[in-house]
């Protein structure tokens, strides 16, 4: 709830730990942690599905900075299959909002290239929802491919016809991902997938998707540029805000303001929500990241796939480590400070990193 003493139509000001501590909170990244794996999602809004698993894959490494010990990635897995988790495009969401995300409007859906090769291979659709109707669910490599036009790209999707019929399919909610063989999806036609619901207004879901994103942010800029996946705009949801020492306007949750915040330590995916939006994680925490997988070993700072540390309100360094789970082992090879670690600080960290290997079975060695 807003304080009485902020104006009535007044931005409201907040302090720059206070607008971190929001960030945190909403995460739920703070000392009260989440116990079940589907209201998590609910407040997260998503977990994103990527195949890097040097610690672990993404969707497990968040669920367990939250949950502990207590998540395994069974979990996510028996959510999936009983319907109260469903995938869209690569981001795990809570079915109860199956309505706000499906239809999918994007602005790669809405490119008149991509309706044109859709208008052109009308039959190849046909197809491809009749054999999913009939012995569906199937792998991408067993729905054959009867494309009038094939897809045309300078990148890995050349060709890839059947592919990226049932990514757009999926986009416009006439499939959908009914599980998966290892990380291969399982397609079916949707109505086998998601339960009956009364499609949105676009303009309503797209509300209703910004409430829901700056429900989990806590706080977001009010304009921002535009980021491929998921969005990090909010538009007129929330209130305005200002934050000390910072130029511009955000927004923030009206529930979540002035509420008591007590912090604790964690070990953050590198996709992790609190640290996806690079400008916001430099703005709030001054806190400098990027991830390295990409660059050549020698011009990585951080390592291969560094892990953030977050303590109480403060993103304080990166943990460079890799899992190895032929040789049962996580190796430490660096644990970047960007501030000088006290002795407890440095006592957290190294009980987050015991923690780790215990979730994942594998003893620590360091480089």
């Amino acid at each position: 709830m807003v304080s009485a003493h902020y104006p009535p139509g007044m931005p409201l000001q907040l302090g720059r730990d206070e607008a971190r501590q929001l960030a945190v909170r909403a995460q739920l990244l703070d000392a009260t942690r989440p116990t079940d794996l589907v209201d998590l999602v609910e407040q997260l809004t998503l977990l994103q599905i990527d195949p890097t698993a040097a610690i672990a894959p993404n969707a497990d490494l968040v669920a367990w900075s939250r949950l502990g010990a207590s998540y395994q990635p069974a979990d996510l897995t028996r959510a999936l299959e009983d319907r109260t988790l469903f995938e869209l495009r690569a981001f795990v969401r809570p079915m109860n909002a199956v309505a706000v995300h499906v239809p999918e409007d994007t602005a790669y859906t809405a490119q008149s290239s991509v309706r044109r090769w859709l208008n052109a291979n009308d039959g190849f659709q046909r197809d491809v929802l009749a054999r999913l109707h009939d012995v569906g669910p199937l792998l991408s490599r067993d729905v054959p491919d009867t494309c009038q036009v094939p897809w045309g790209s300078t990148g890995w999707t050349n060709n890839r016809n059947v592919t990226q019929m049932l990514e757009l399919l999926s986009a416009r909610g006439e499939v959908a991902v009914a599980g998966r063989i290892g990380r291969q999806r399982l397609w079916d036609v949707a109505d086998r997938v998601y339960p009956t619901f009364e499609p949105l207004p676009a303009d309503e879901a797209q509300r209703r998707r910004e409430q829901r994103r700056l429900r989990s942010l806590g706080l977001a800029r009010a304009k921002t540029a535009a980021m491929p996946g998921e969005p990090i705009a909010v538009g007129e949801a929330g209130v305005p805000v200002t934050v000390d020492g910072l130029d511009g306007q955000w927004r923030a949750d009206p529930d979540a303001l002035d509420q008591p915040f007590t912090g604790r330590t964690a070990l953050l995916s590198p996709f992790d929500r609190l640290v996806h939006d690079r400008e916001r994680t430099k703005d709030l925490f001054d806190f400098d990241y990027i991830l390295e997988m990409y660059k050549p070993a020698a011009k990585r700072r951080w390592g291969y796939f560094a892990l953030p540390v977050l303590h109480h309100d403060s993103l304080v360094g990166k943990l460079d480590a890799k899992a190895d789970r032929k040789a049962g082992t996580l190796t430490v090879n660096a644990l970047h400070e960007d501030v000088c670690f006290t002795n407890a600080m440095r006592s957290d960290v190294e009980s987050e990193i015991e923690a780790l290997a215990a979730w994942l079975a594998l003893r620590i060695t360091r480089a």
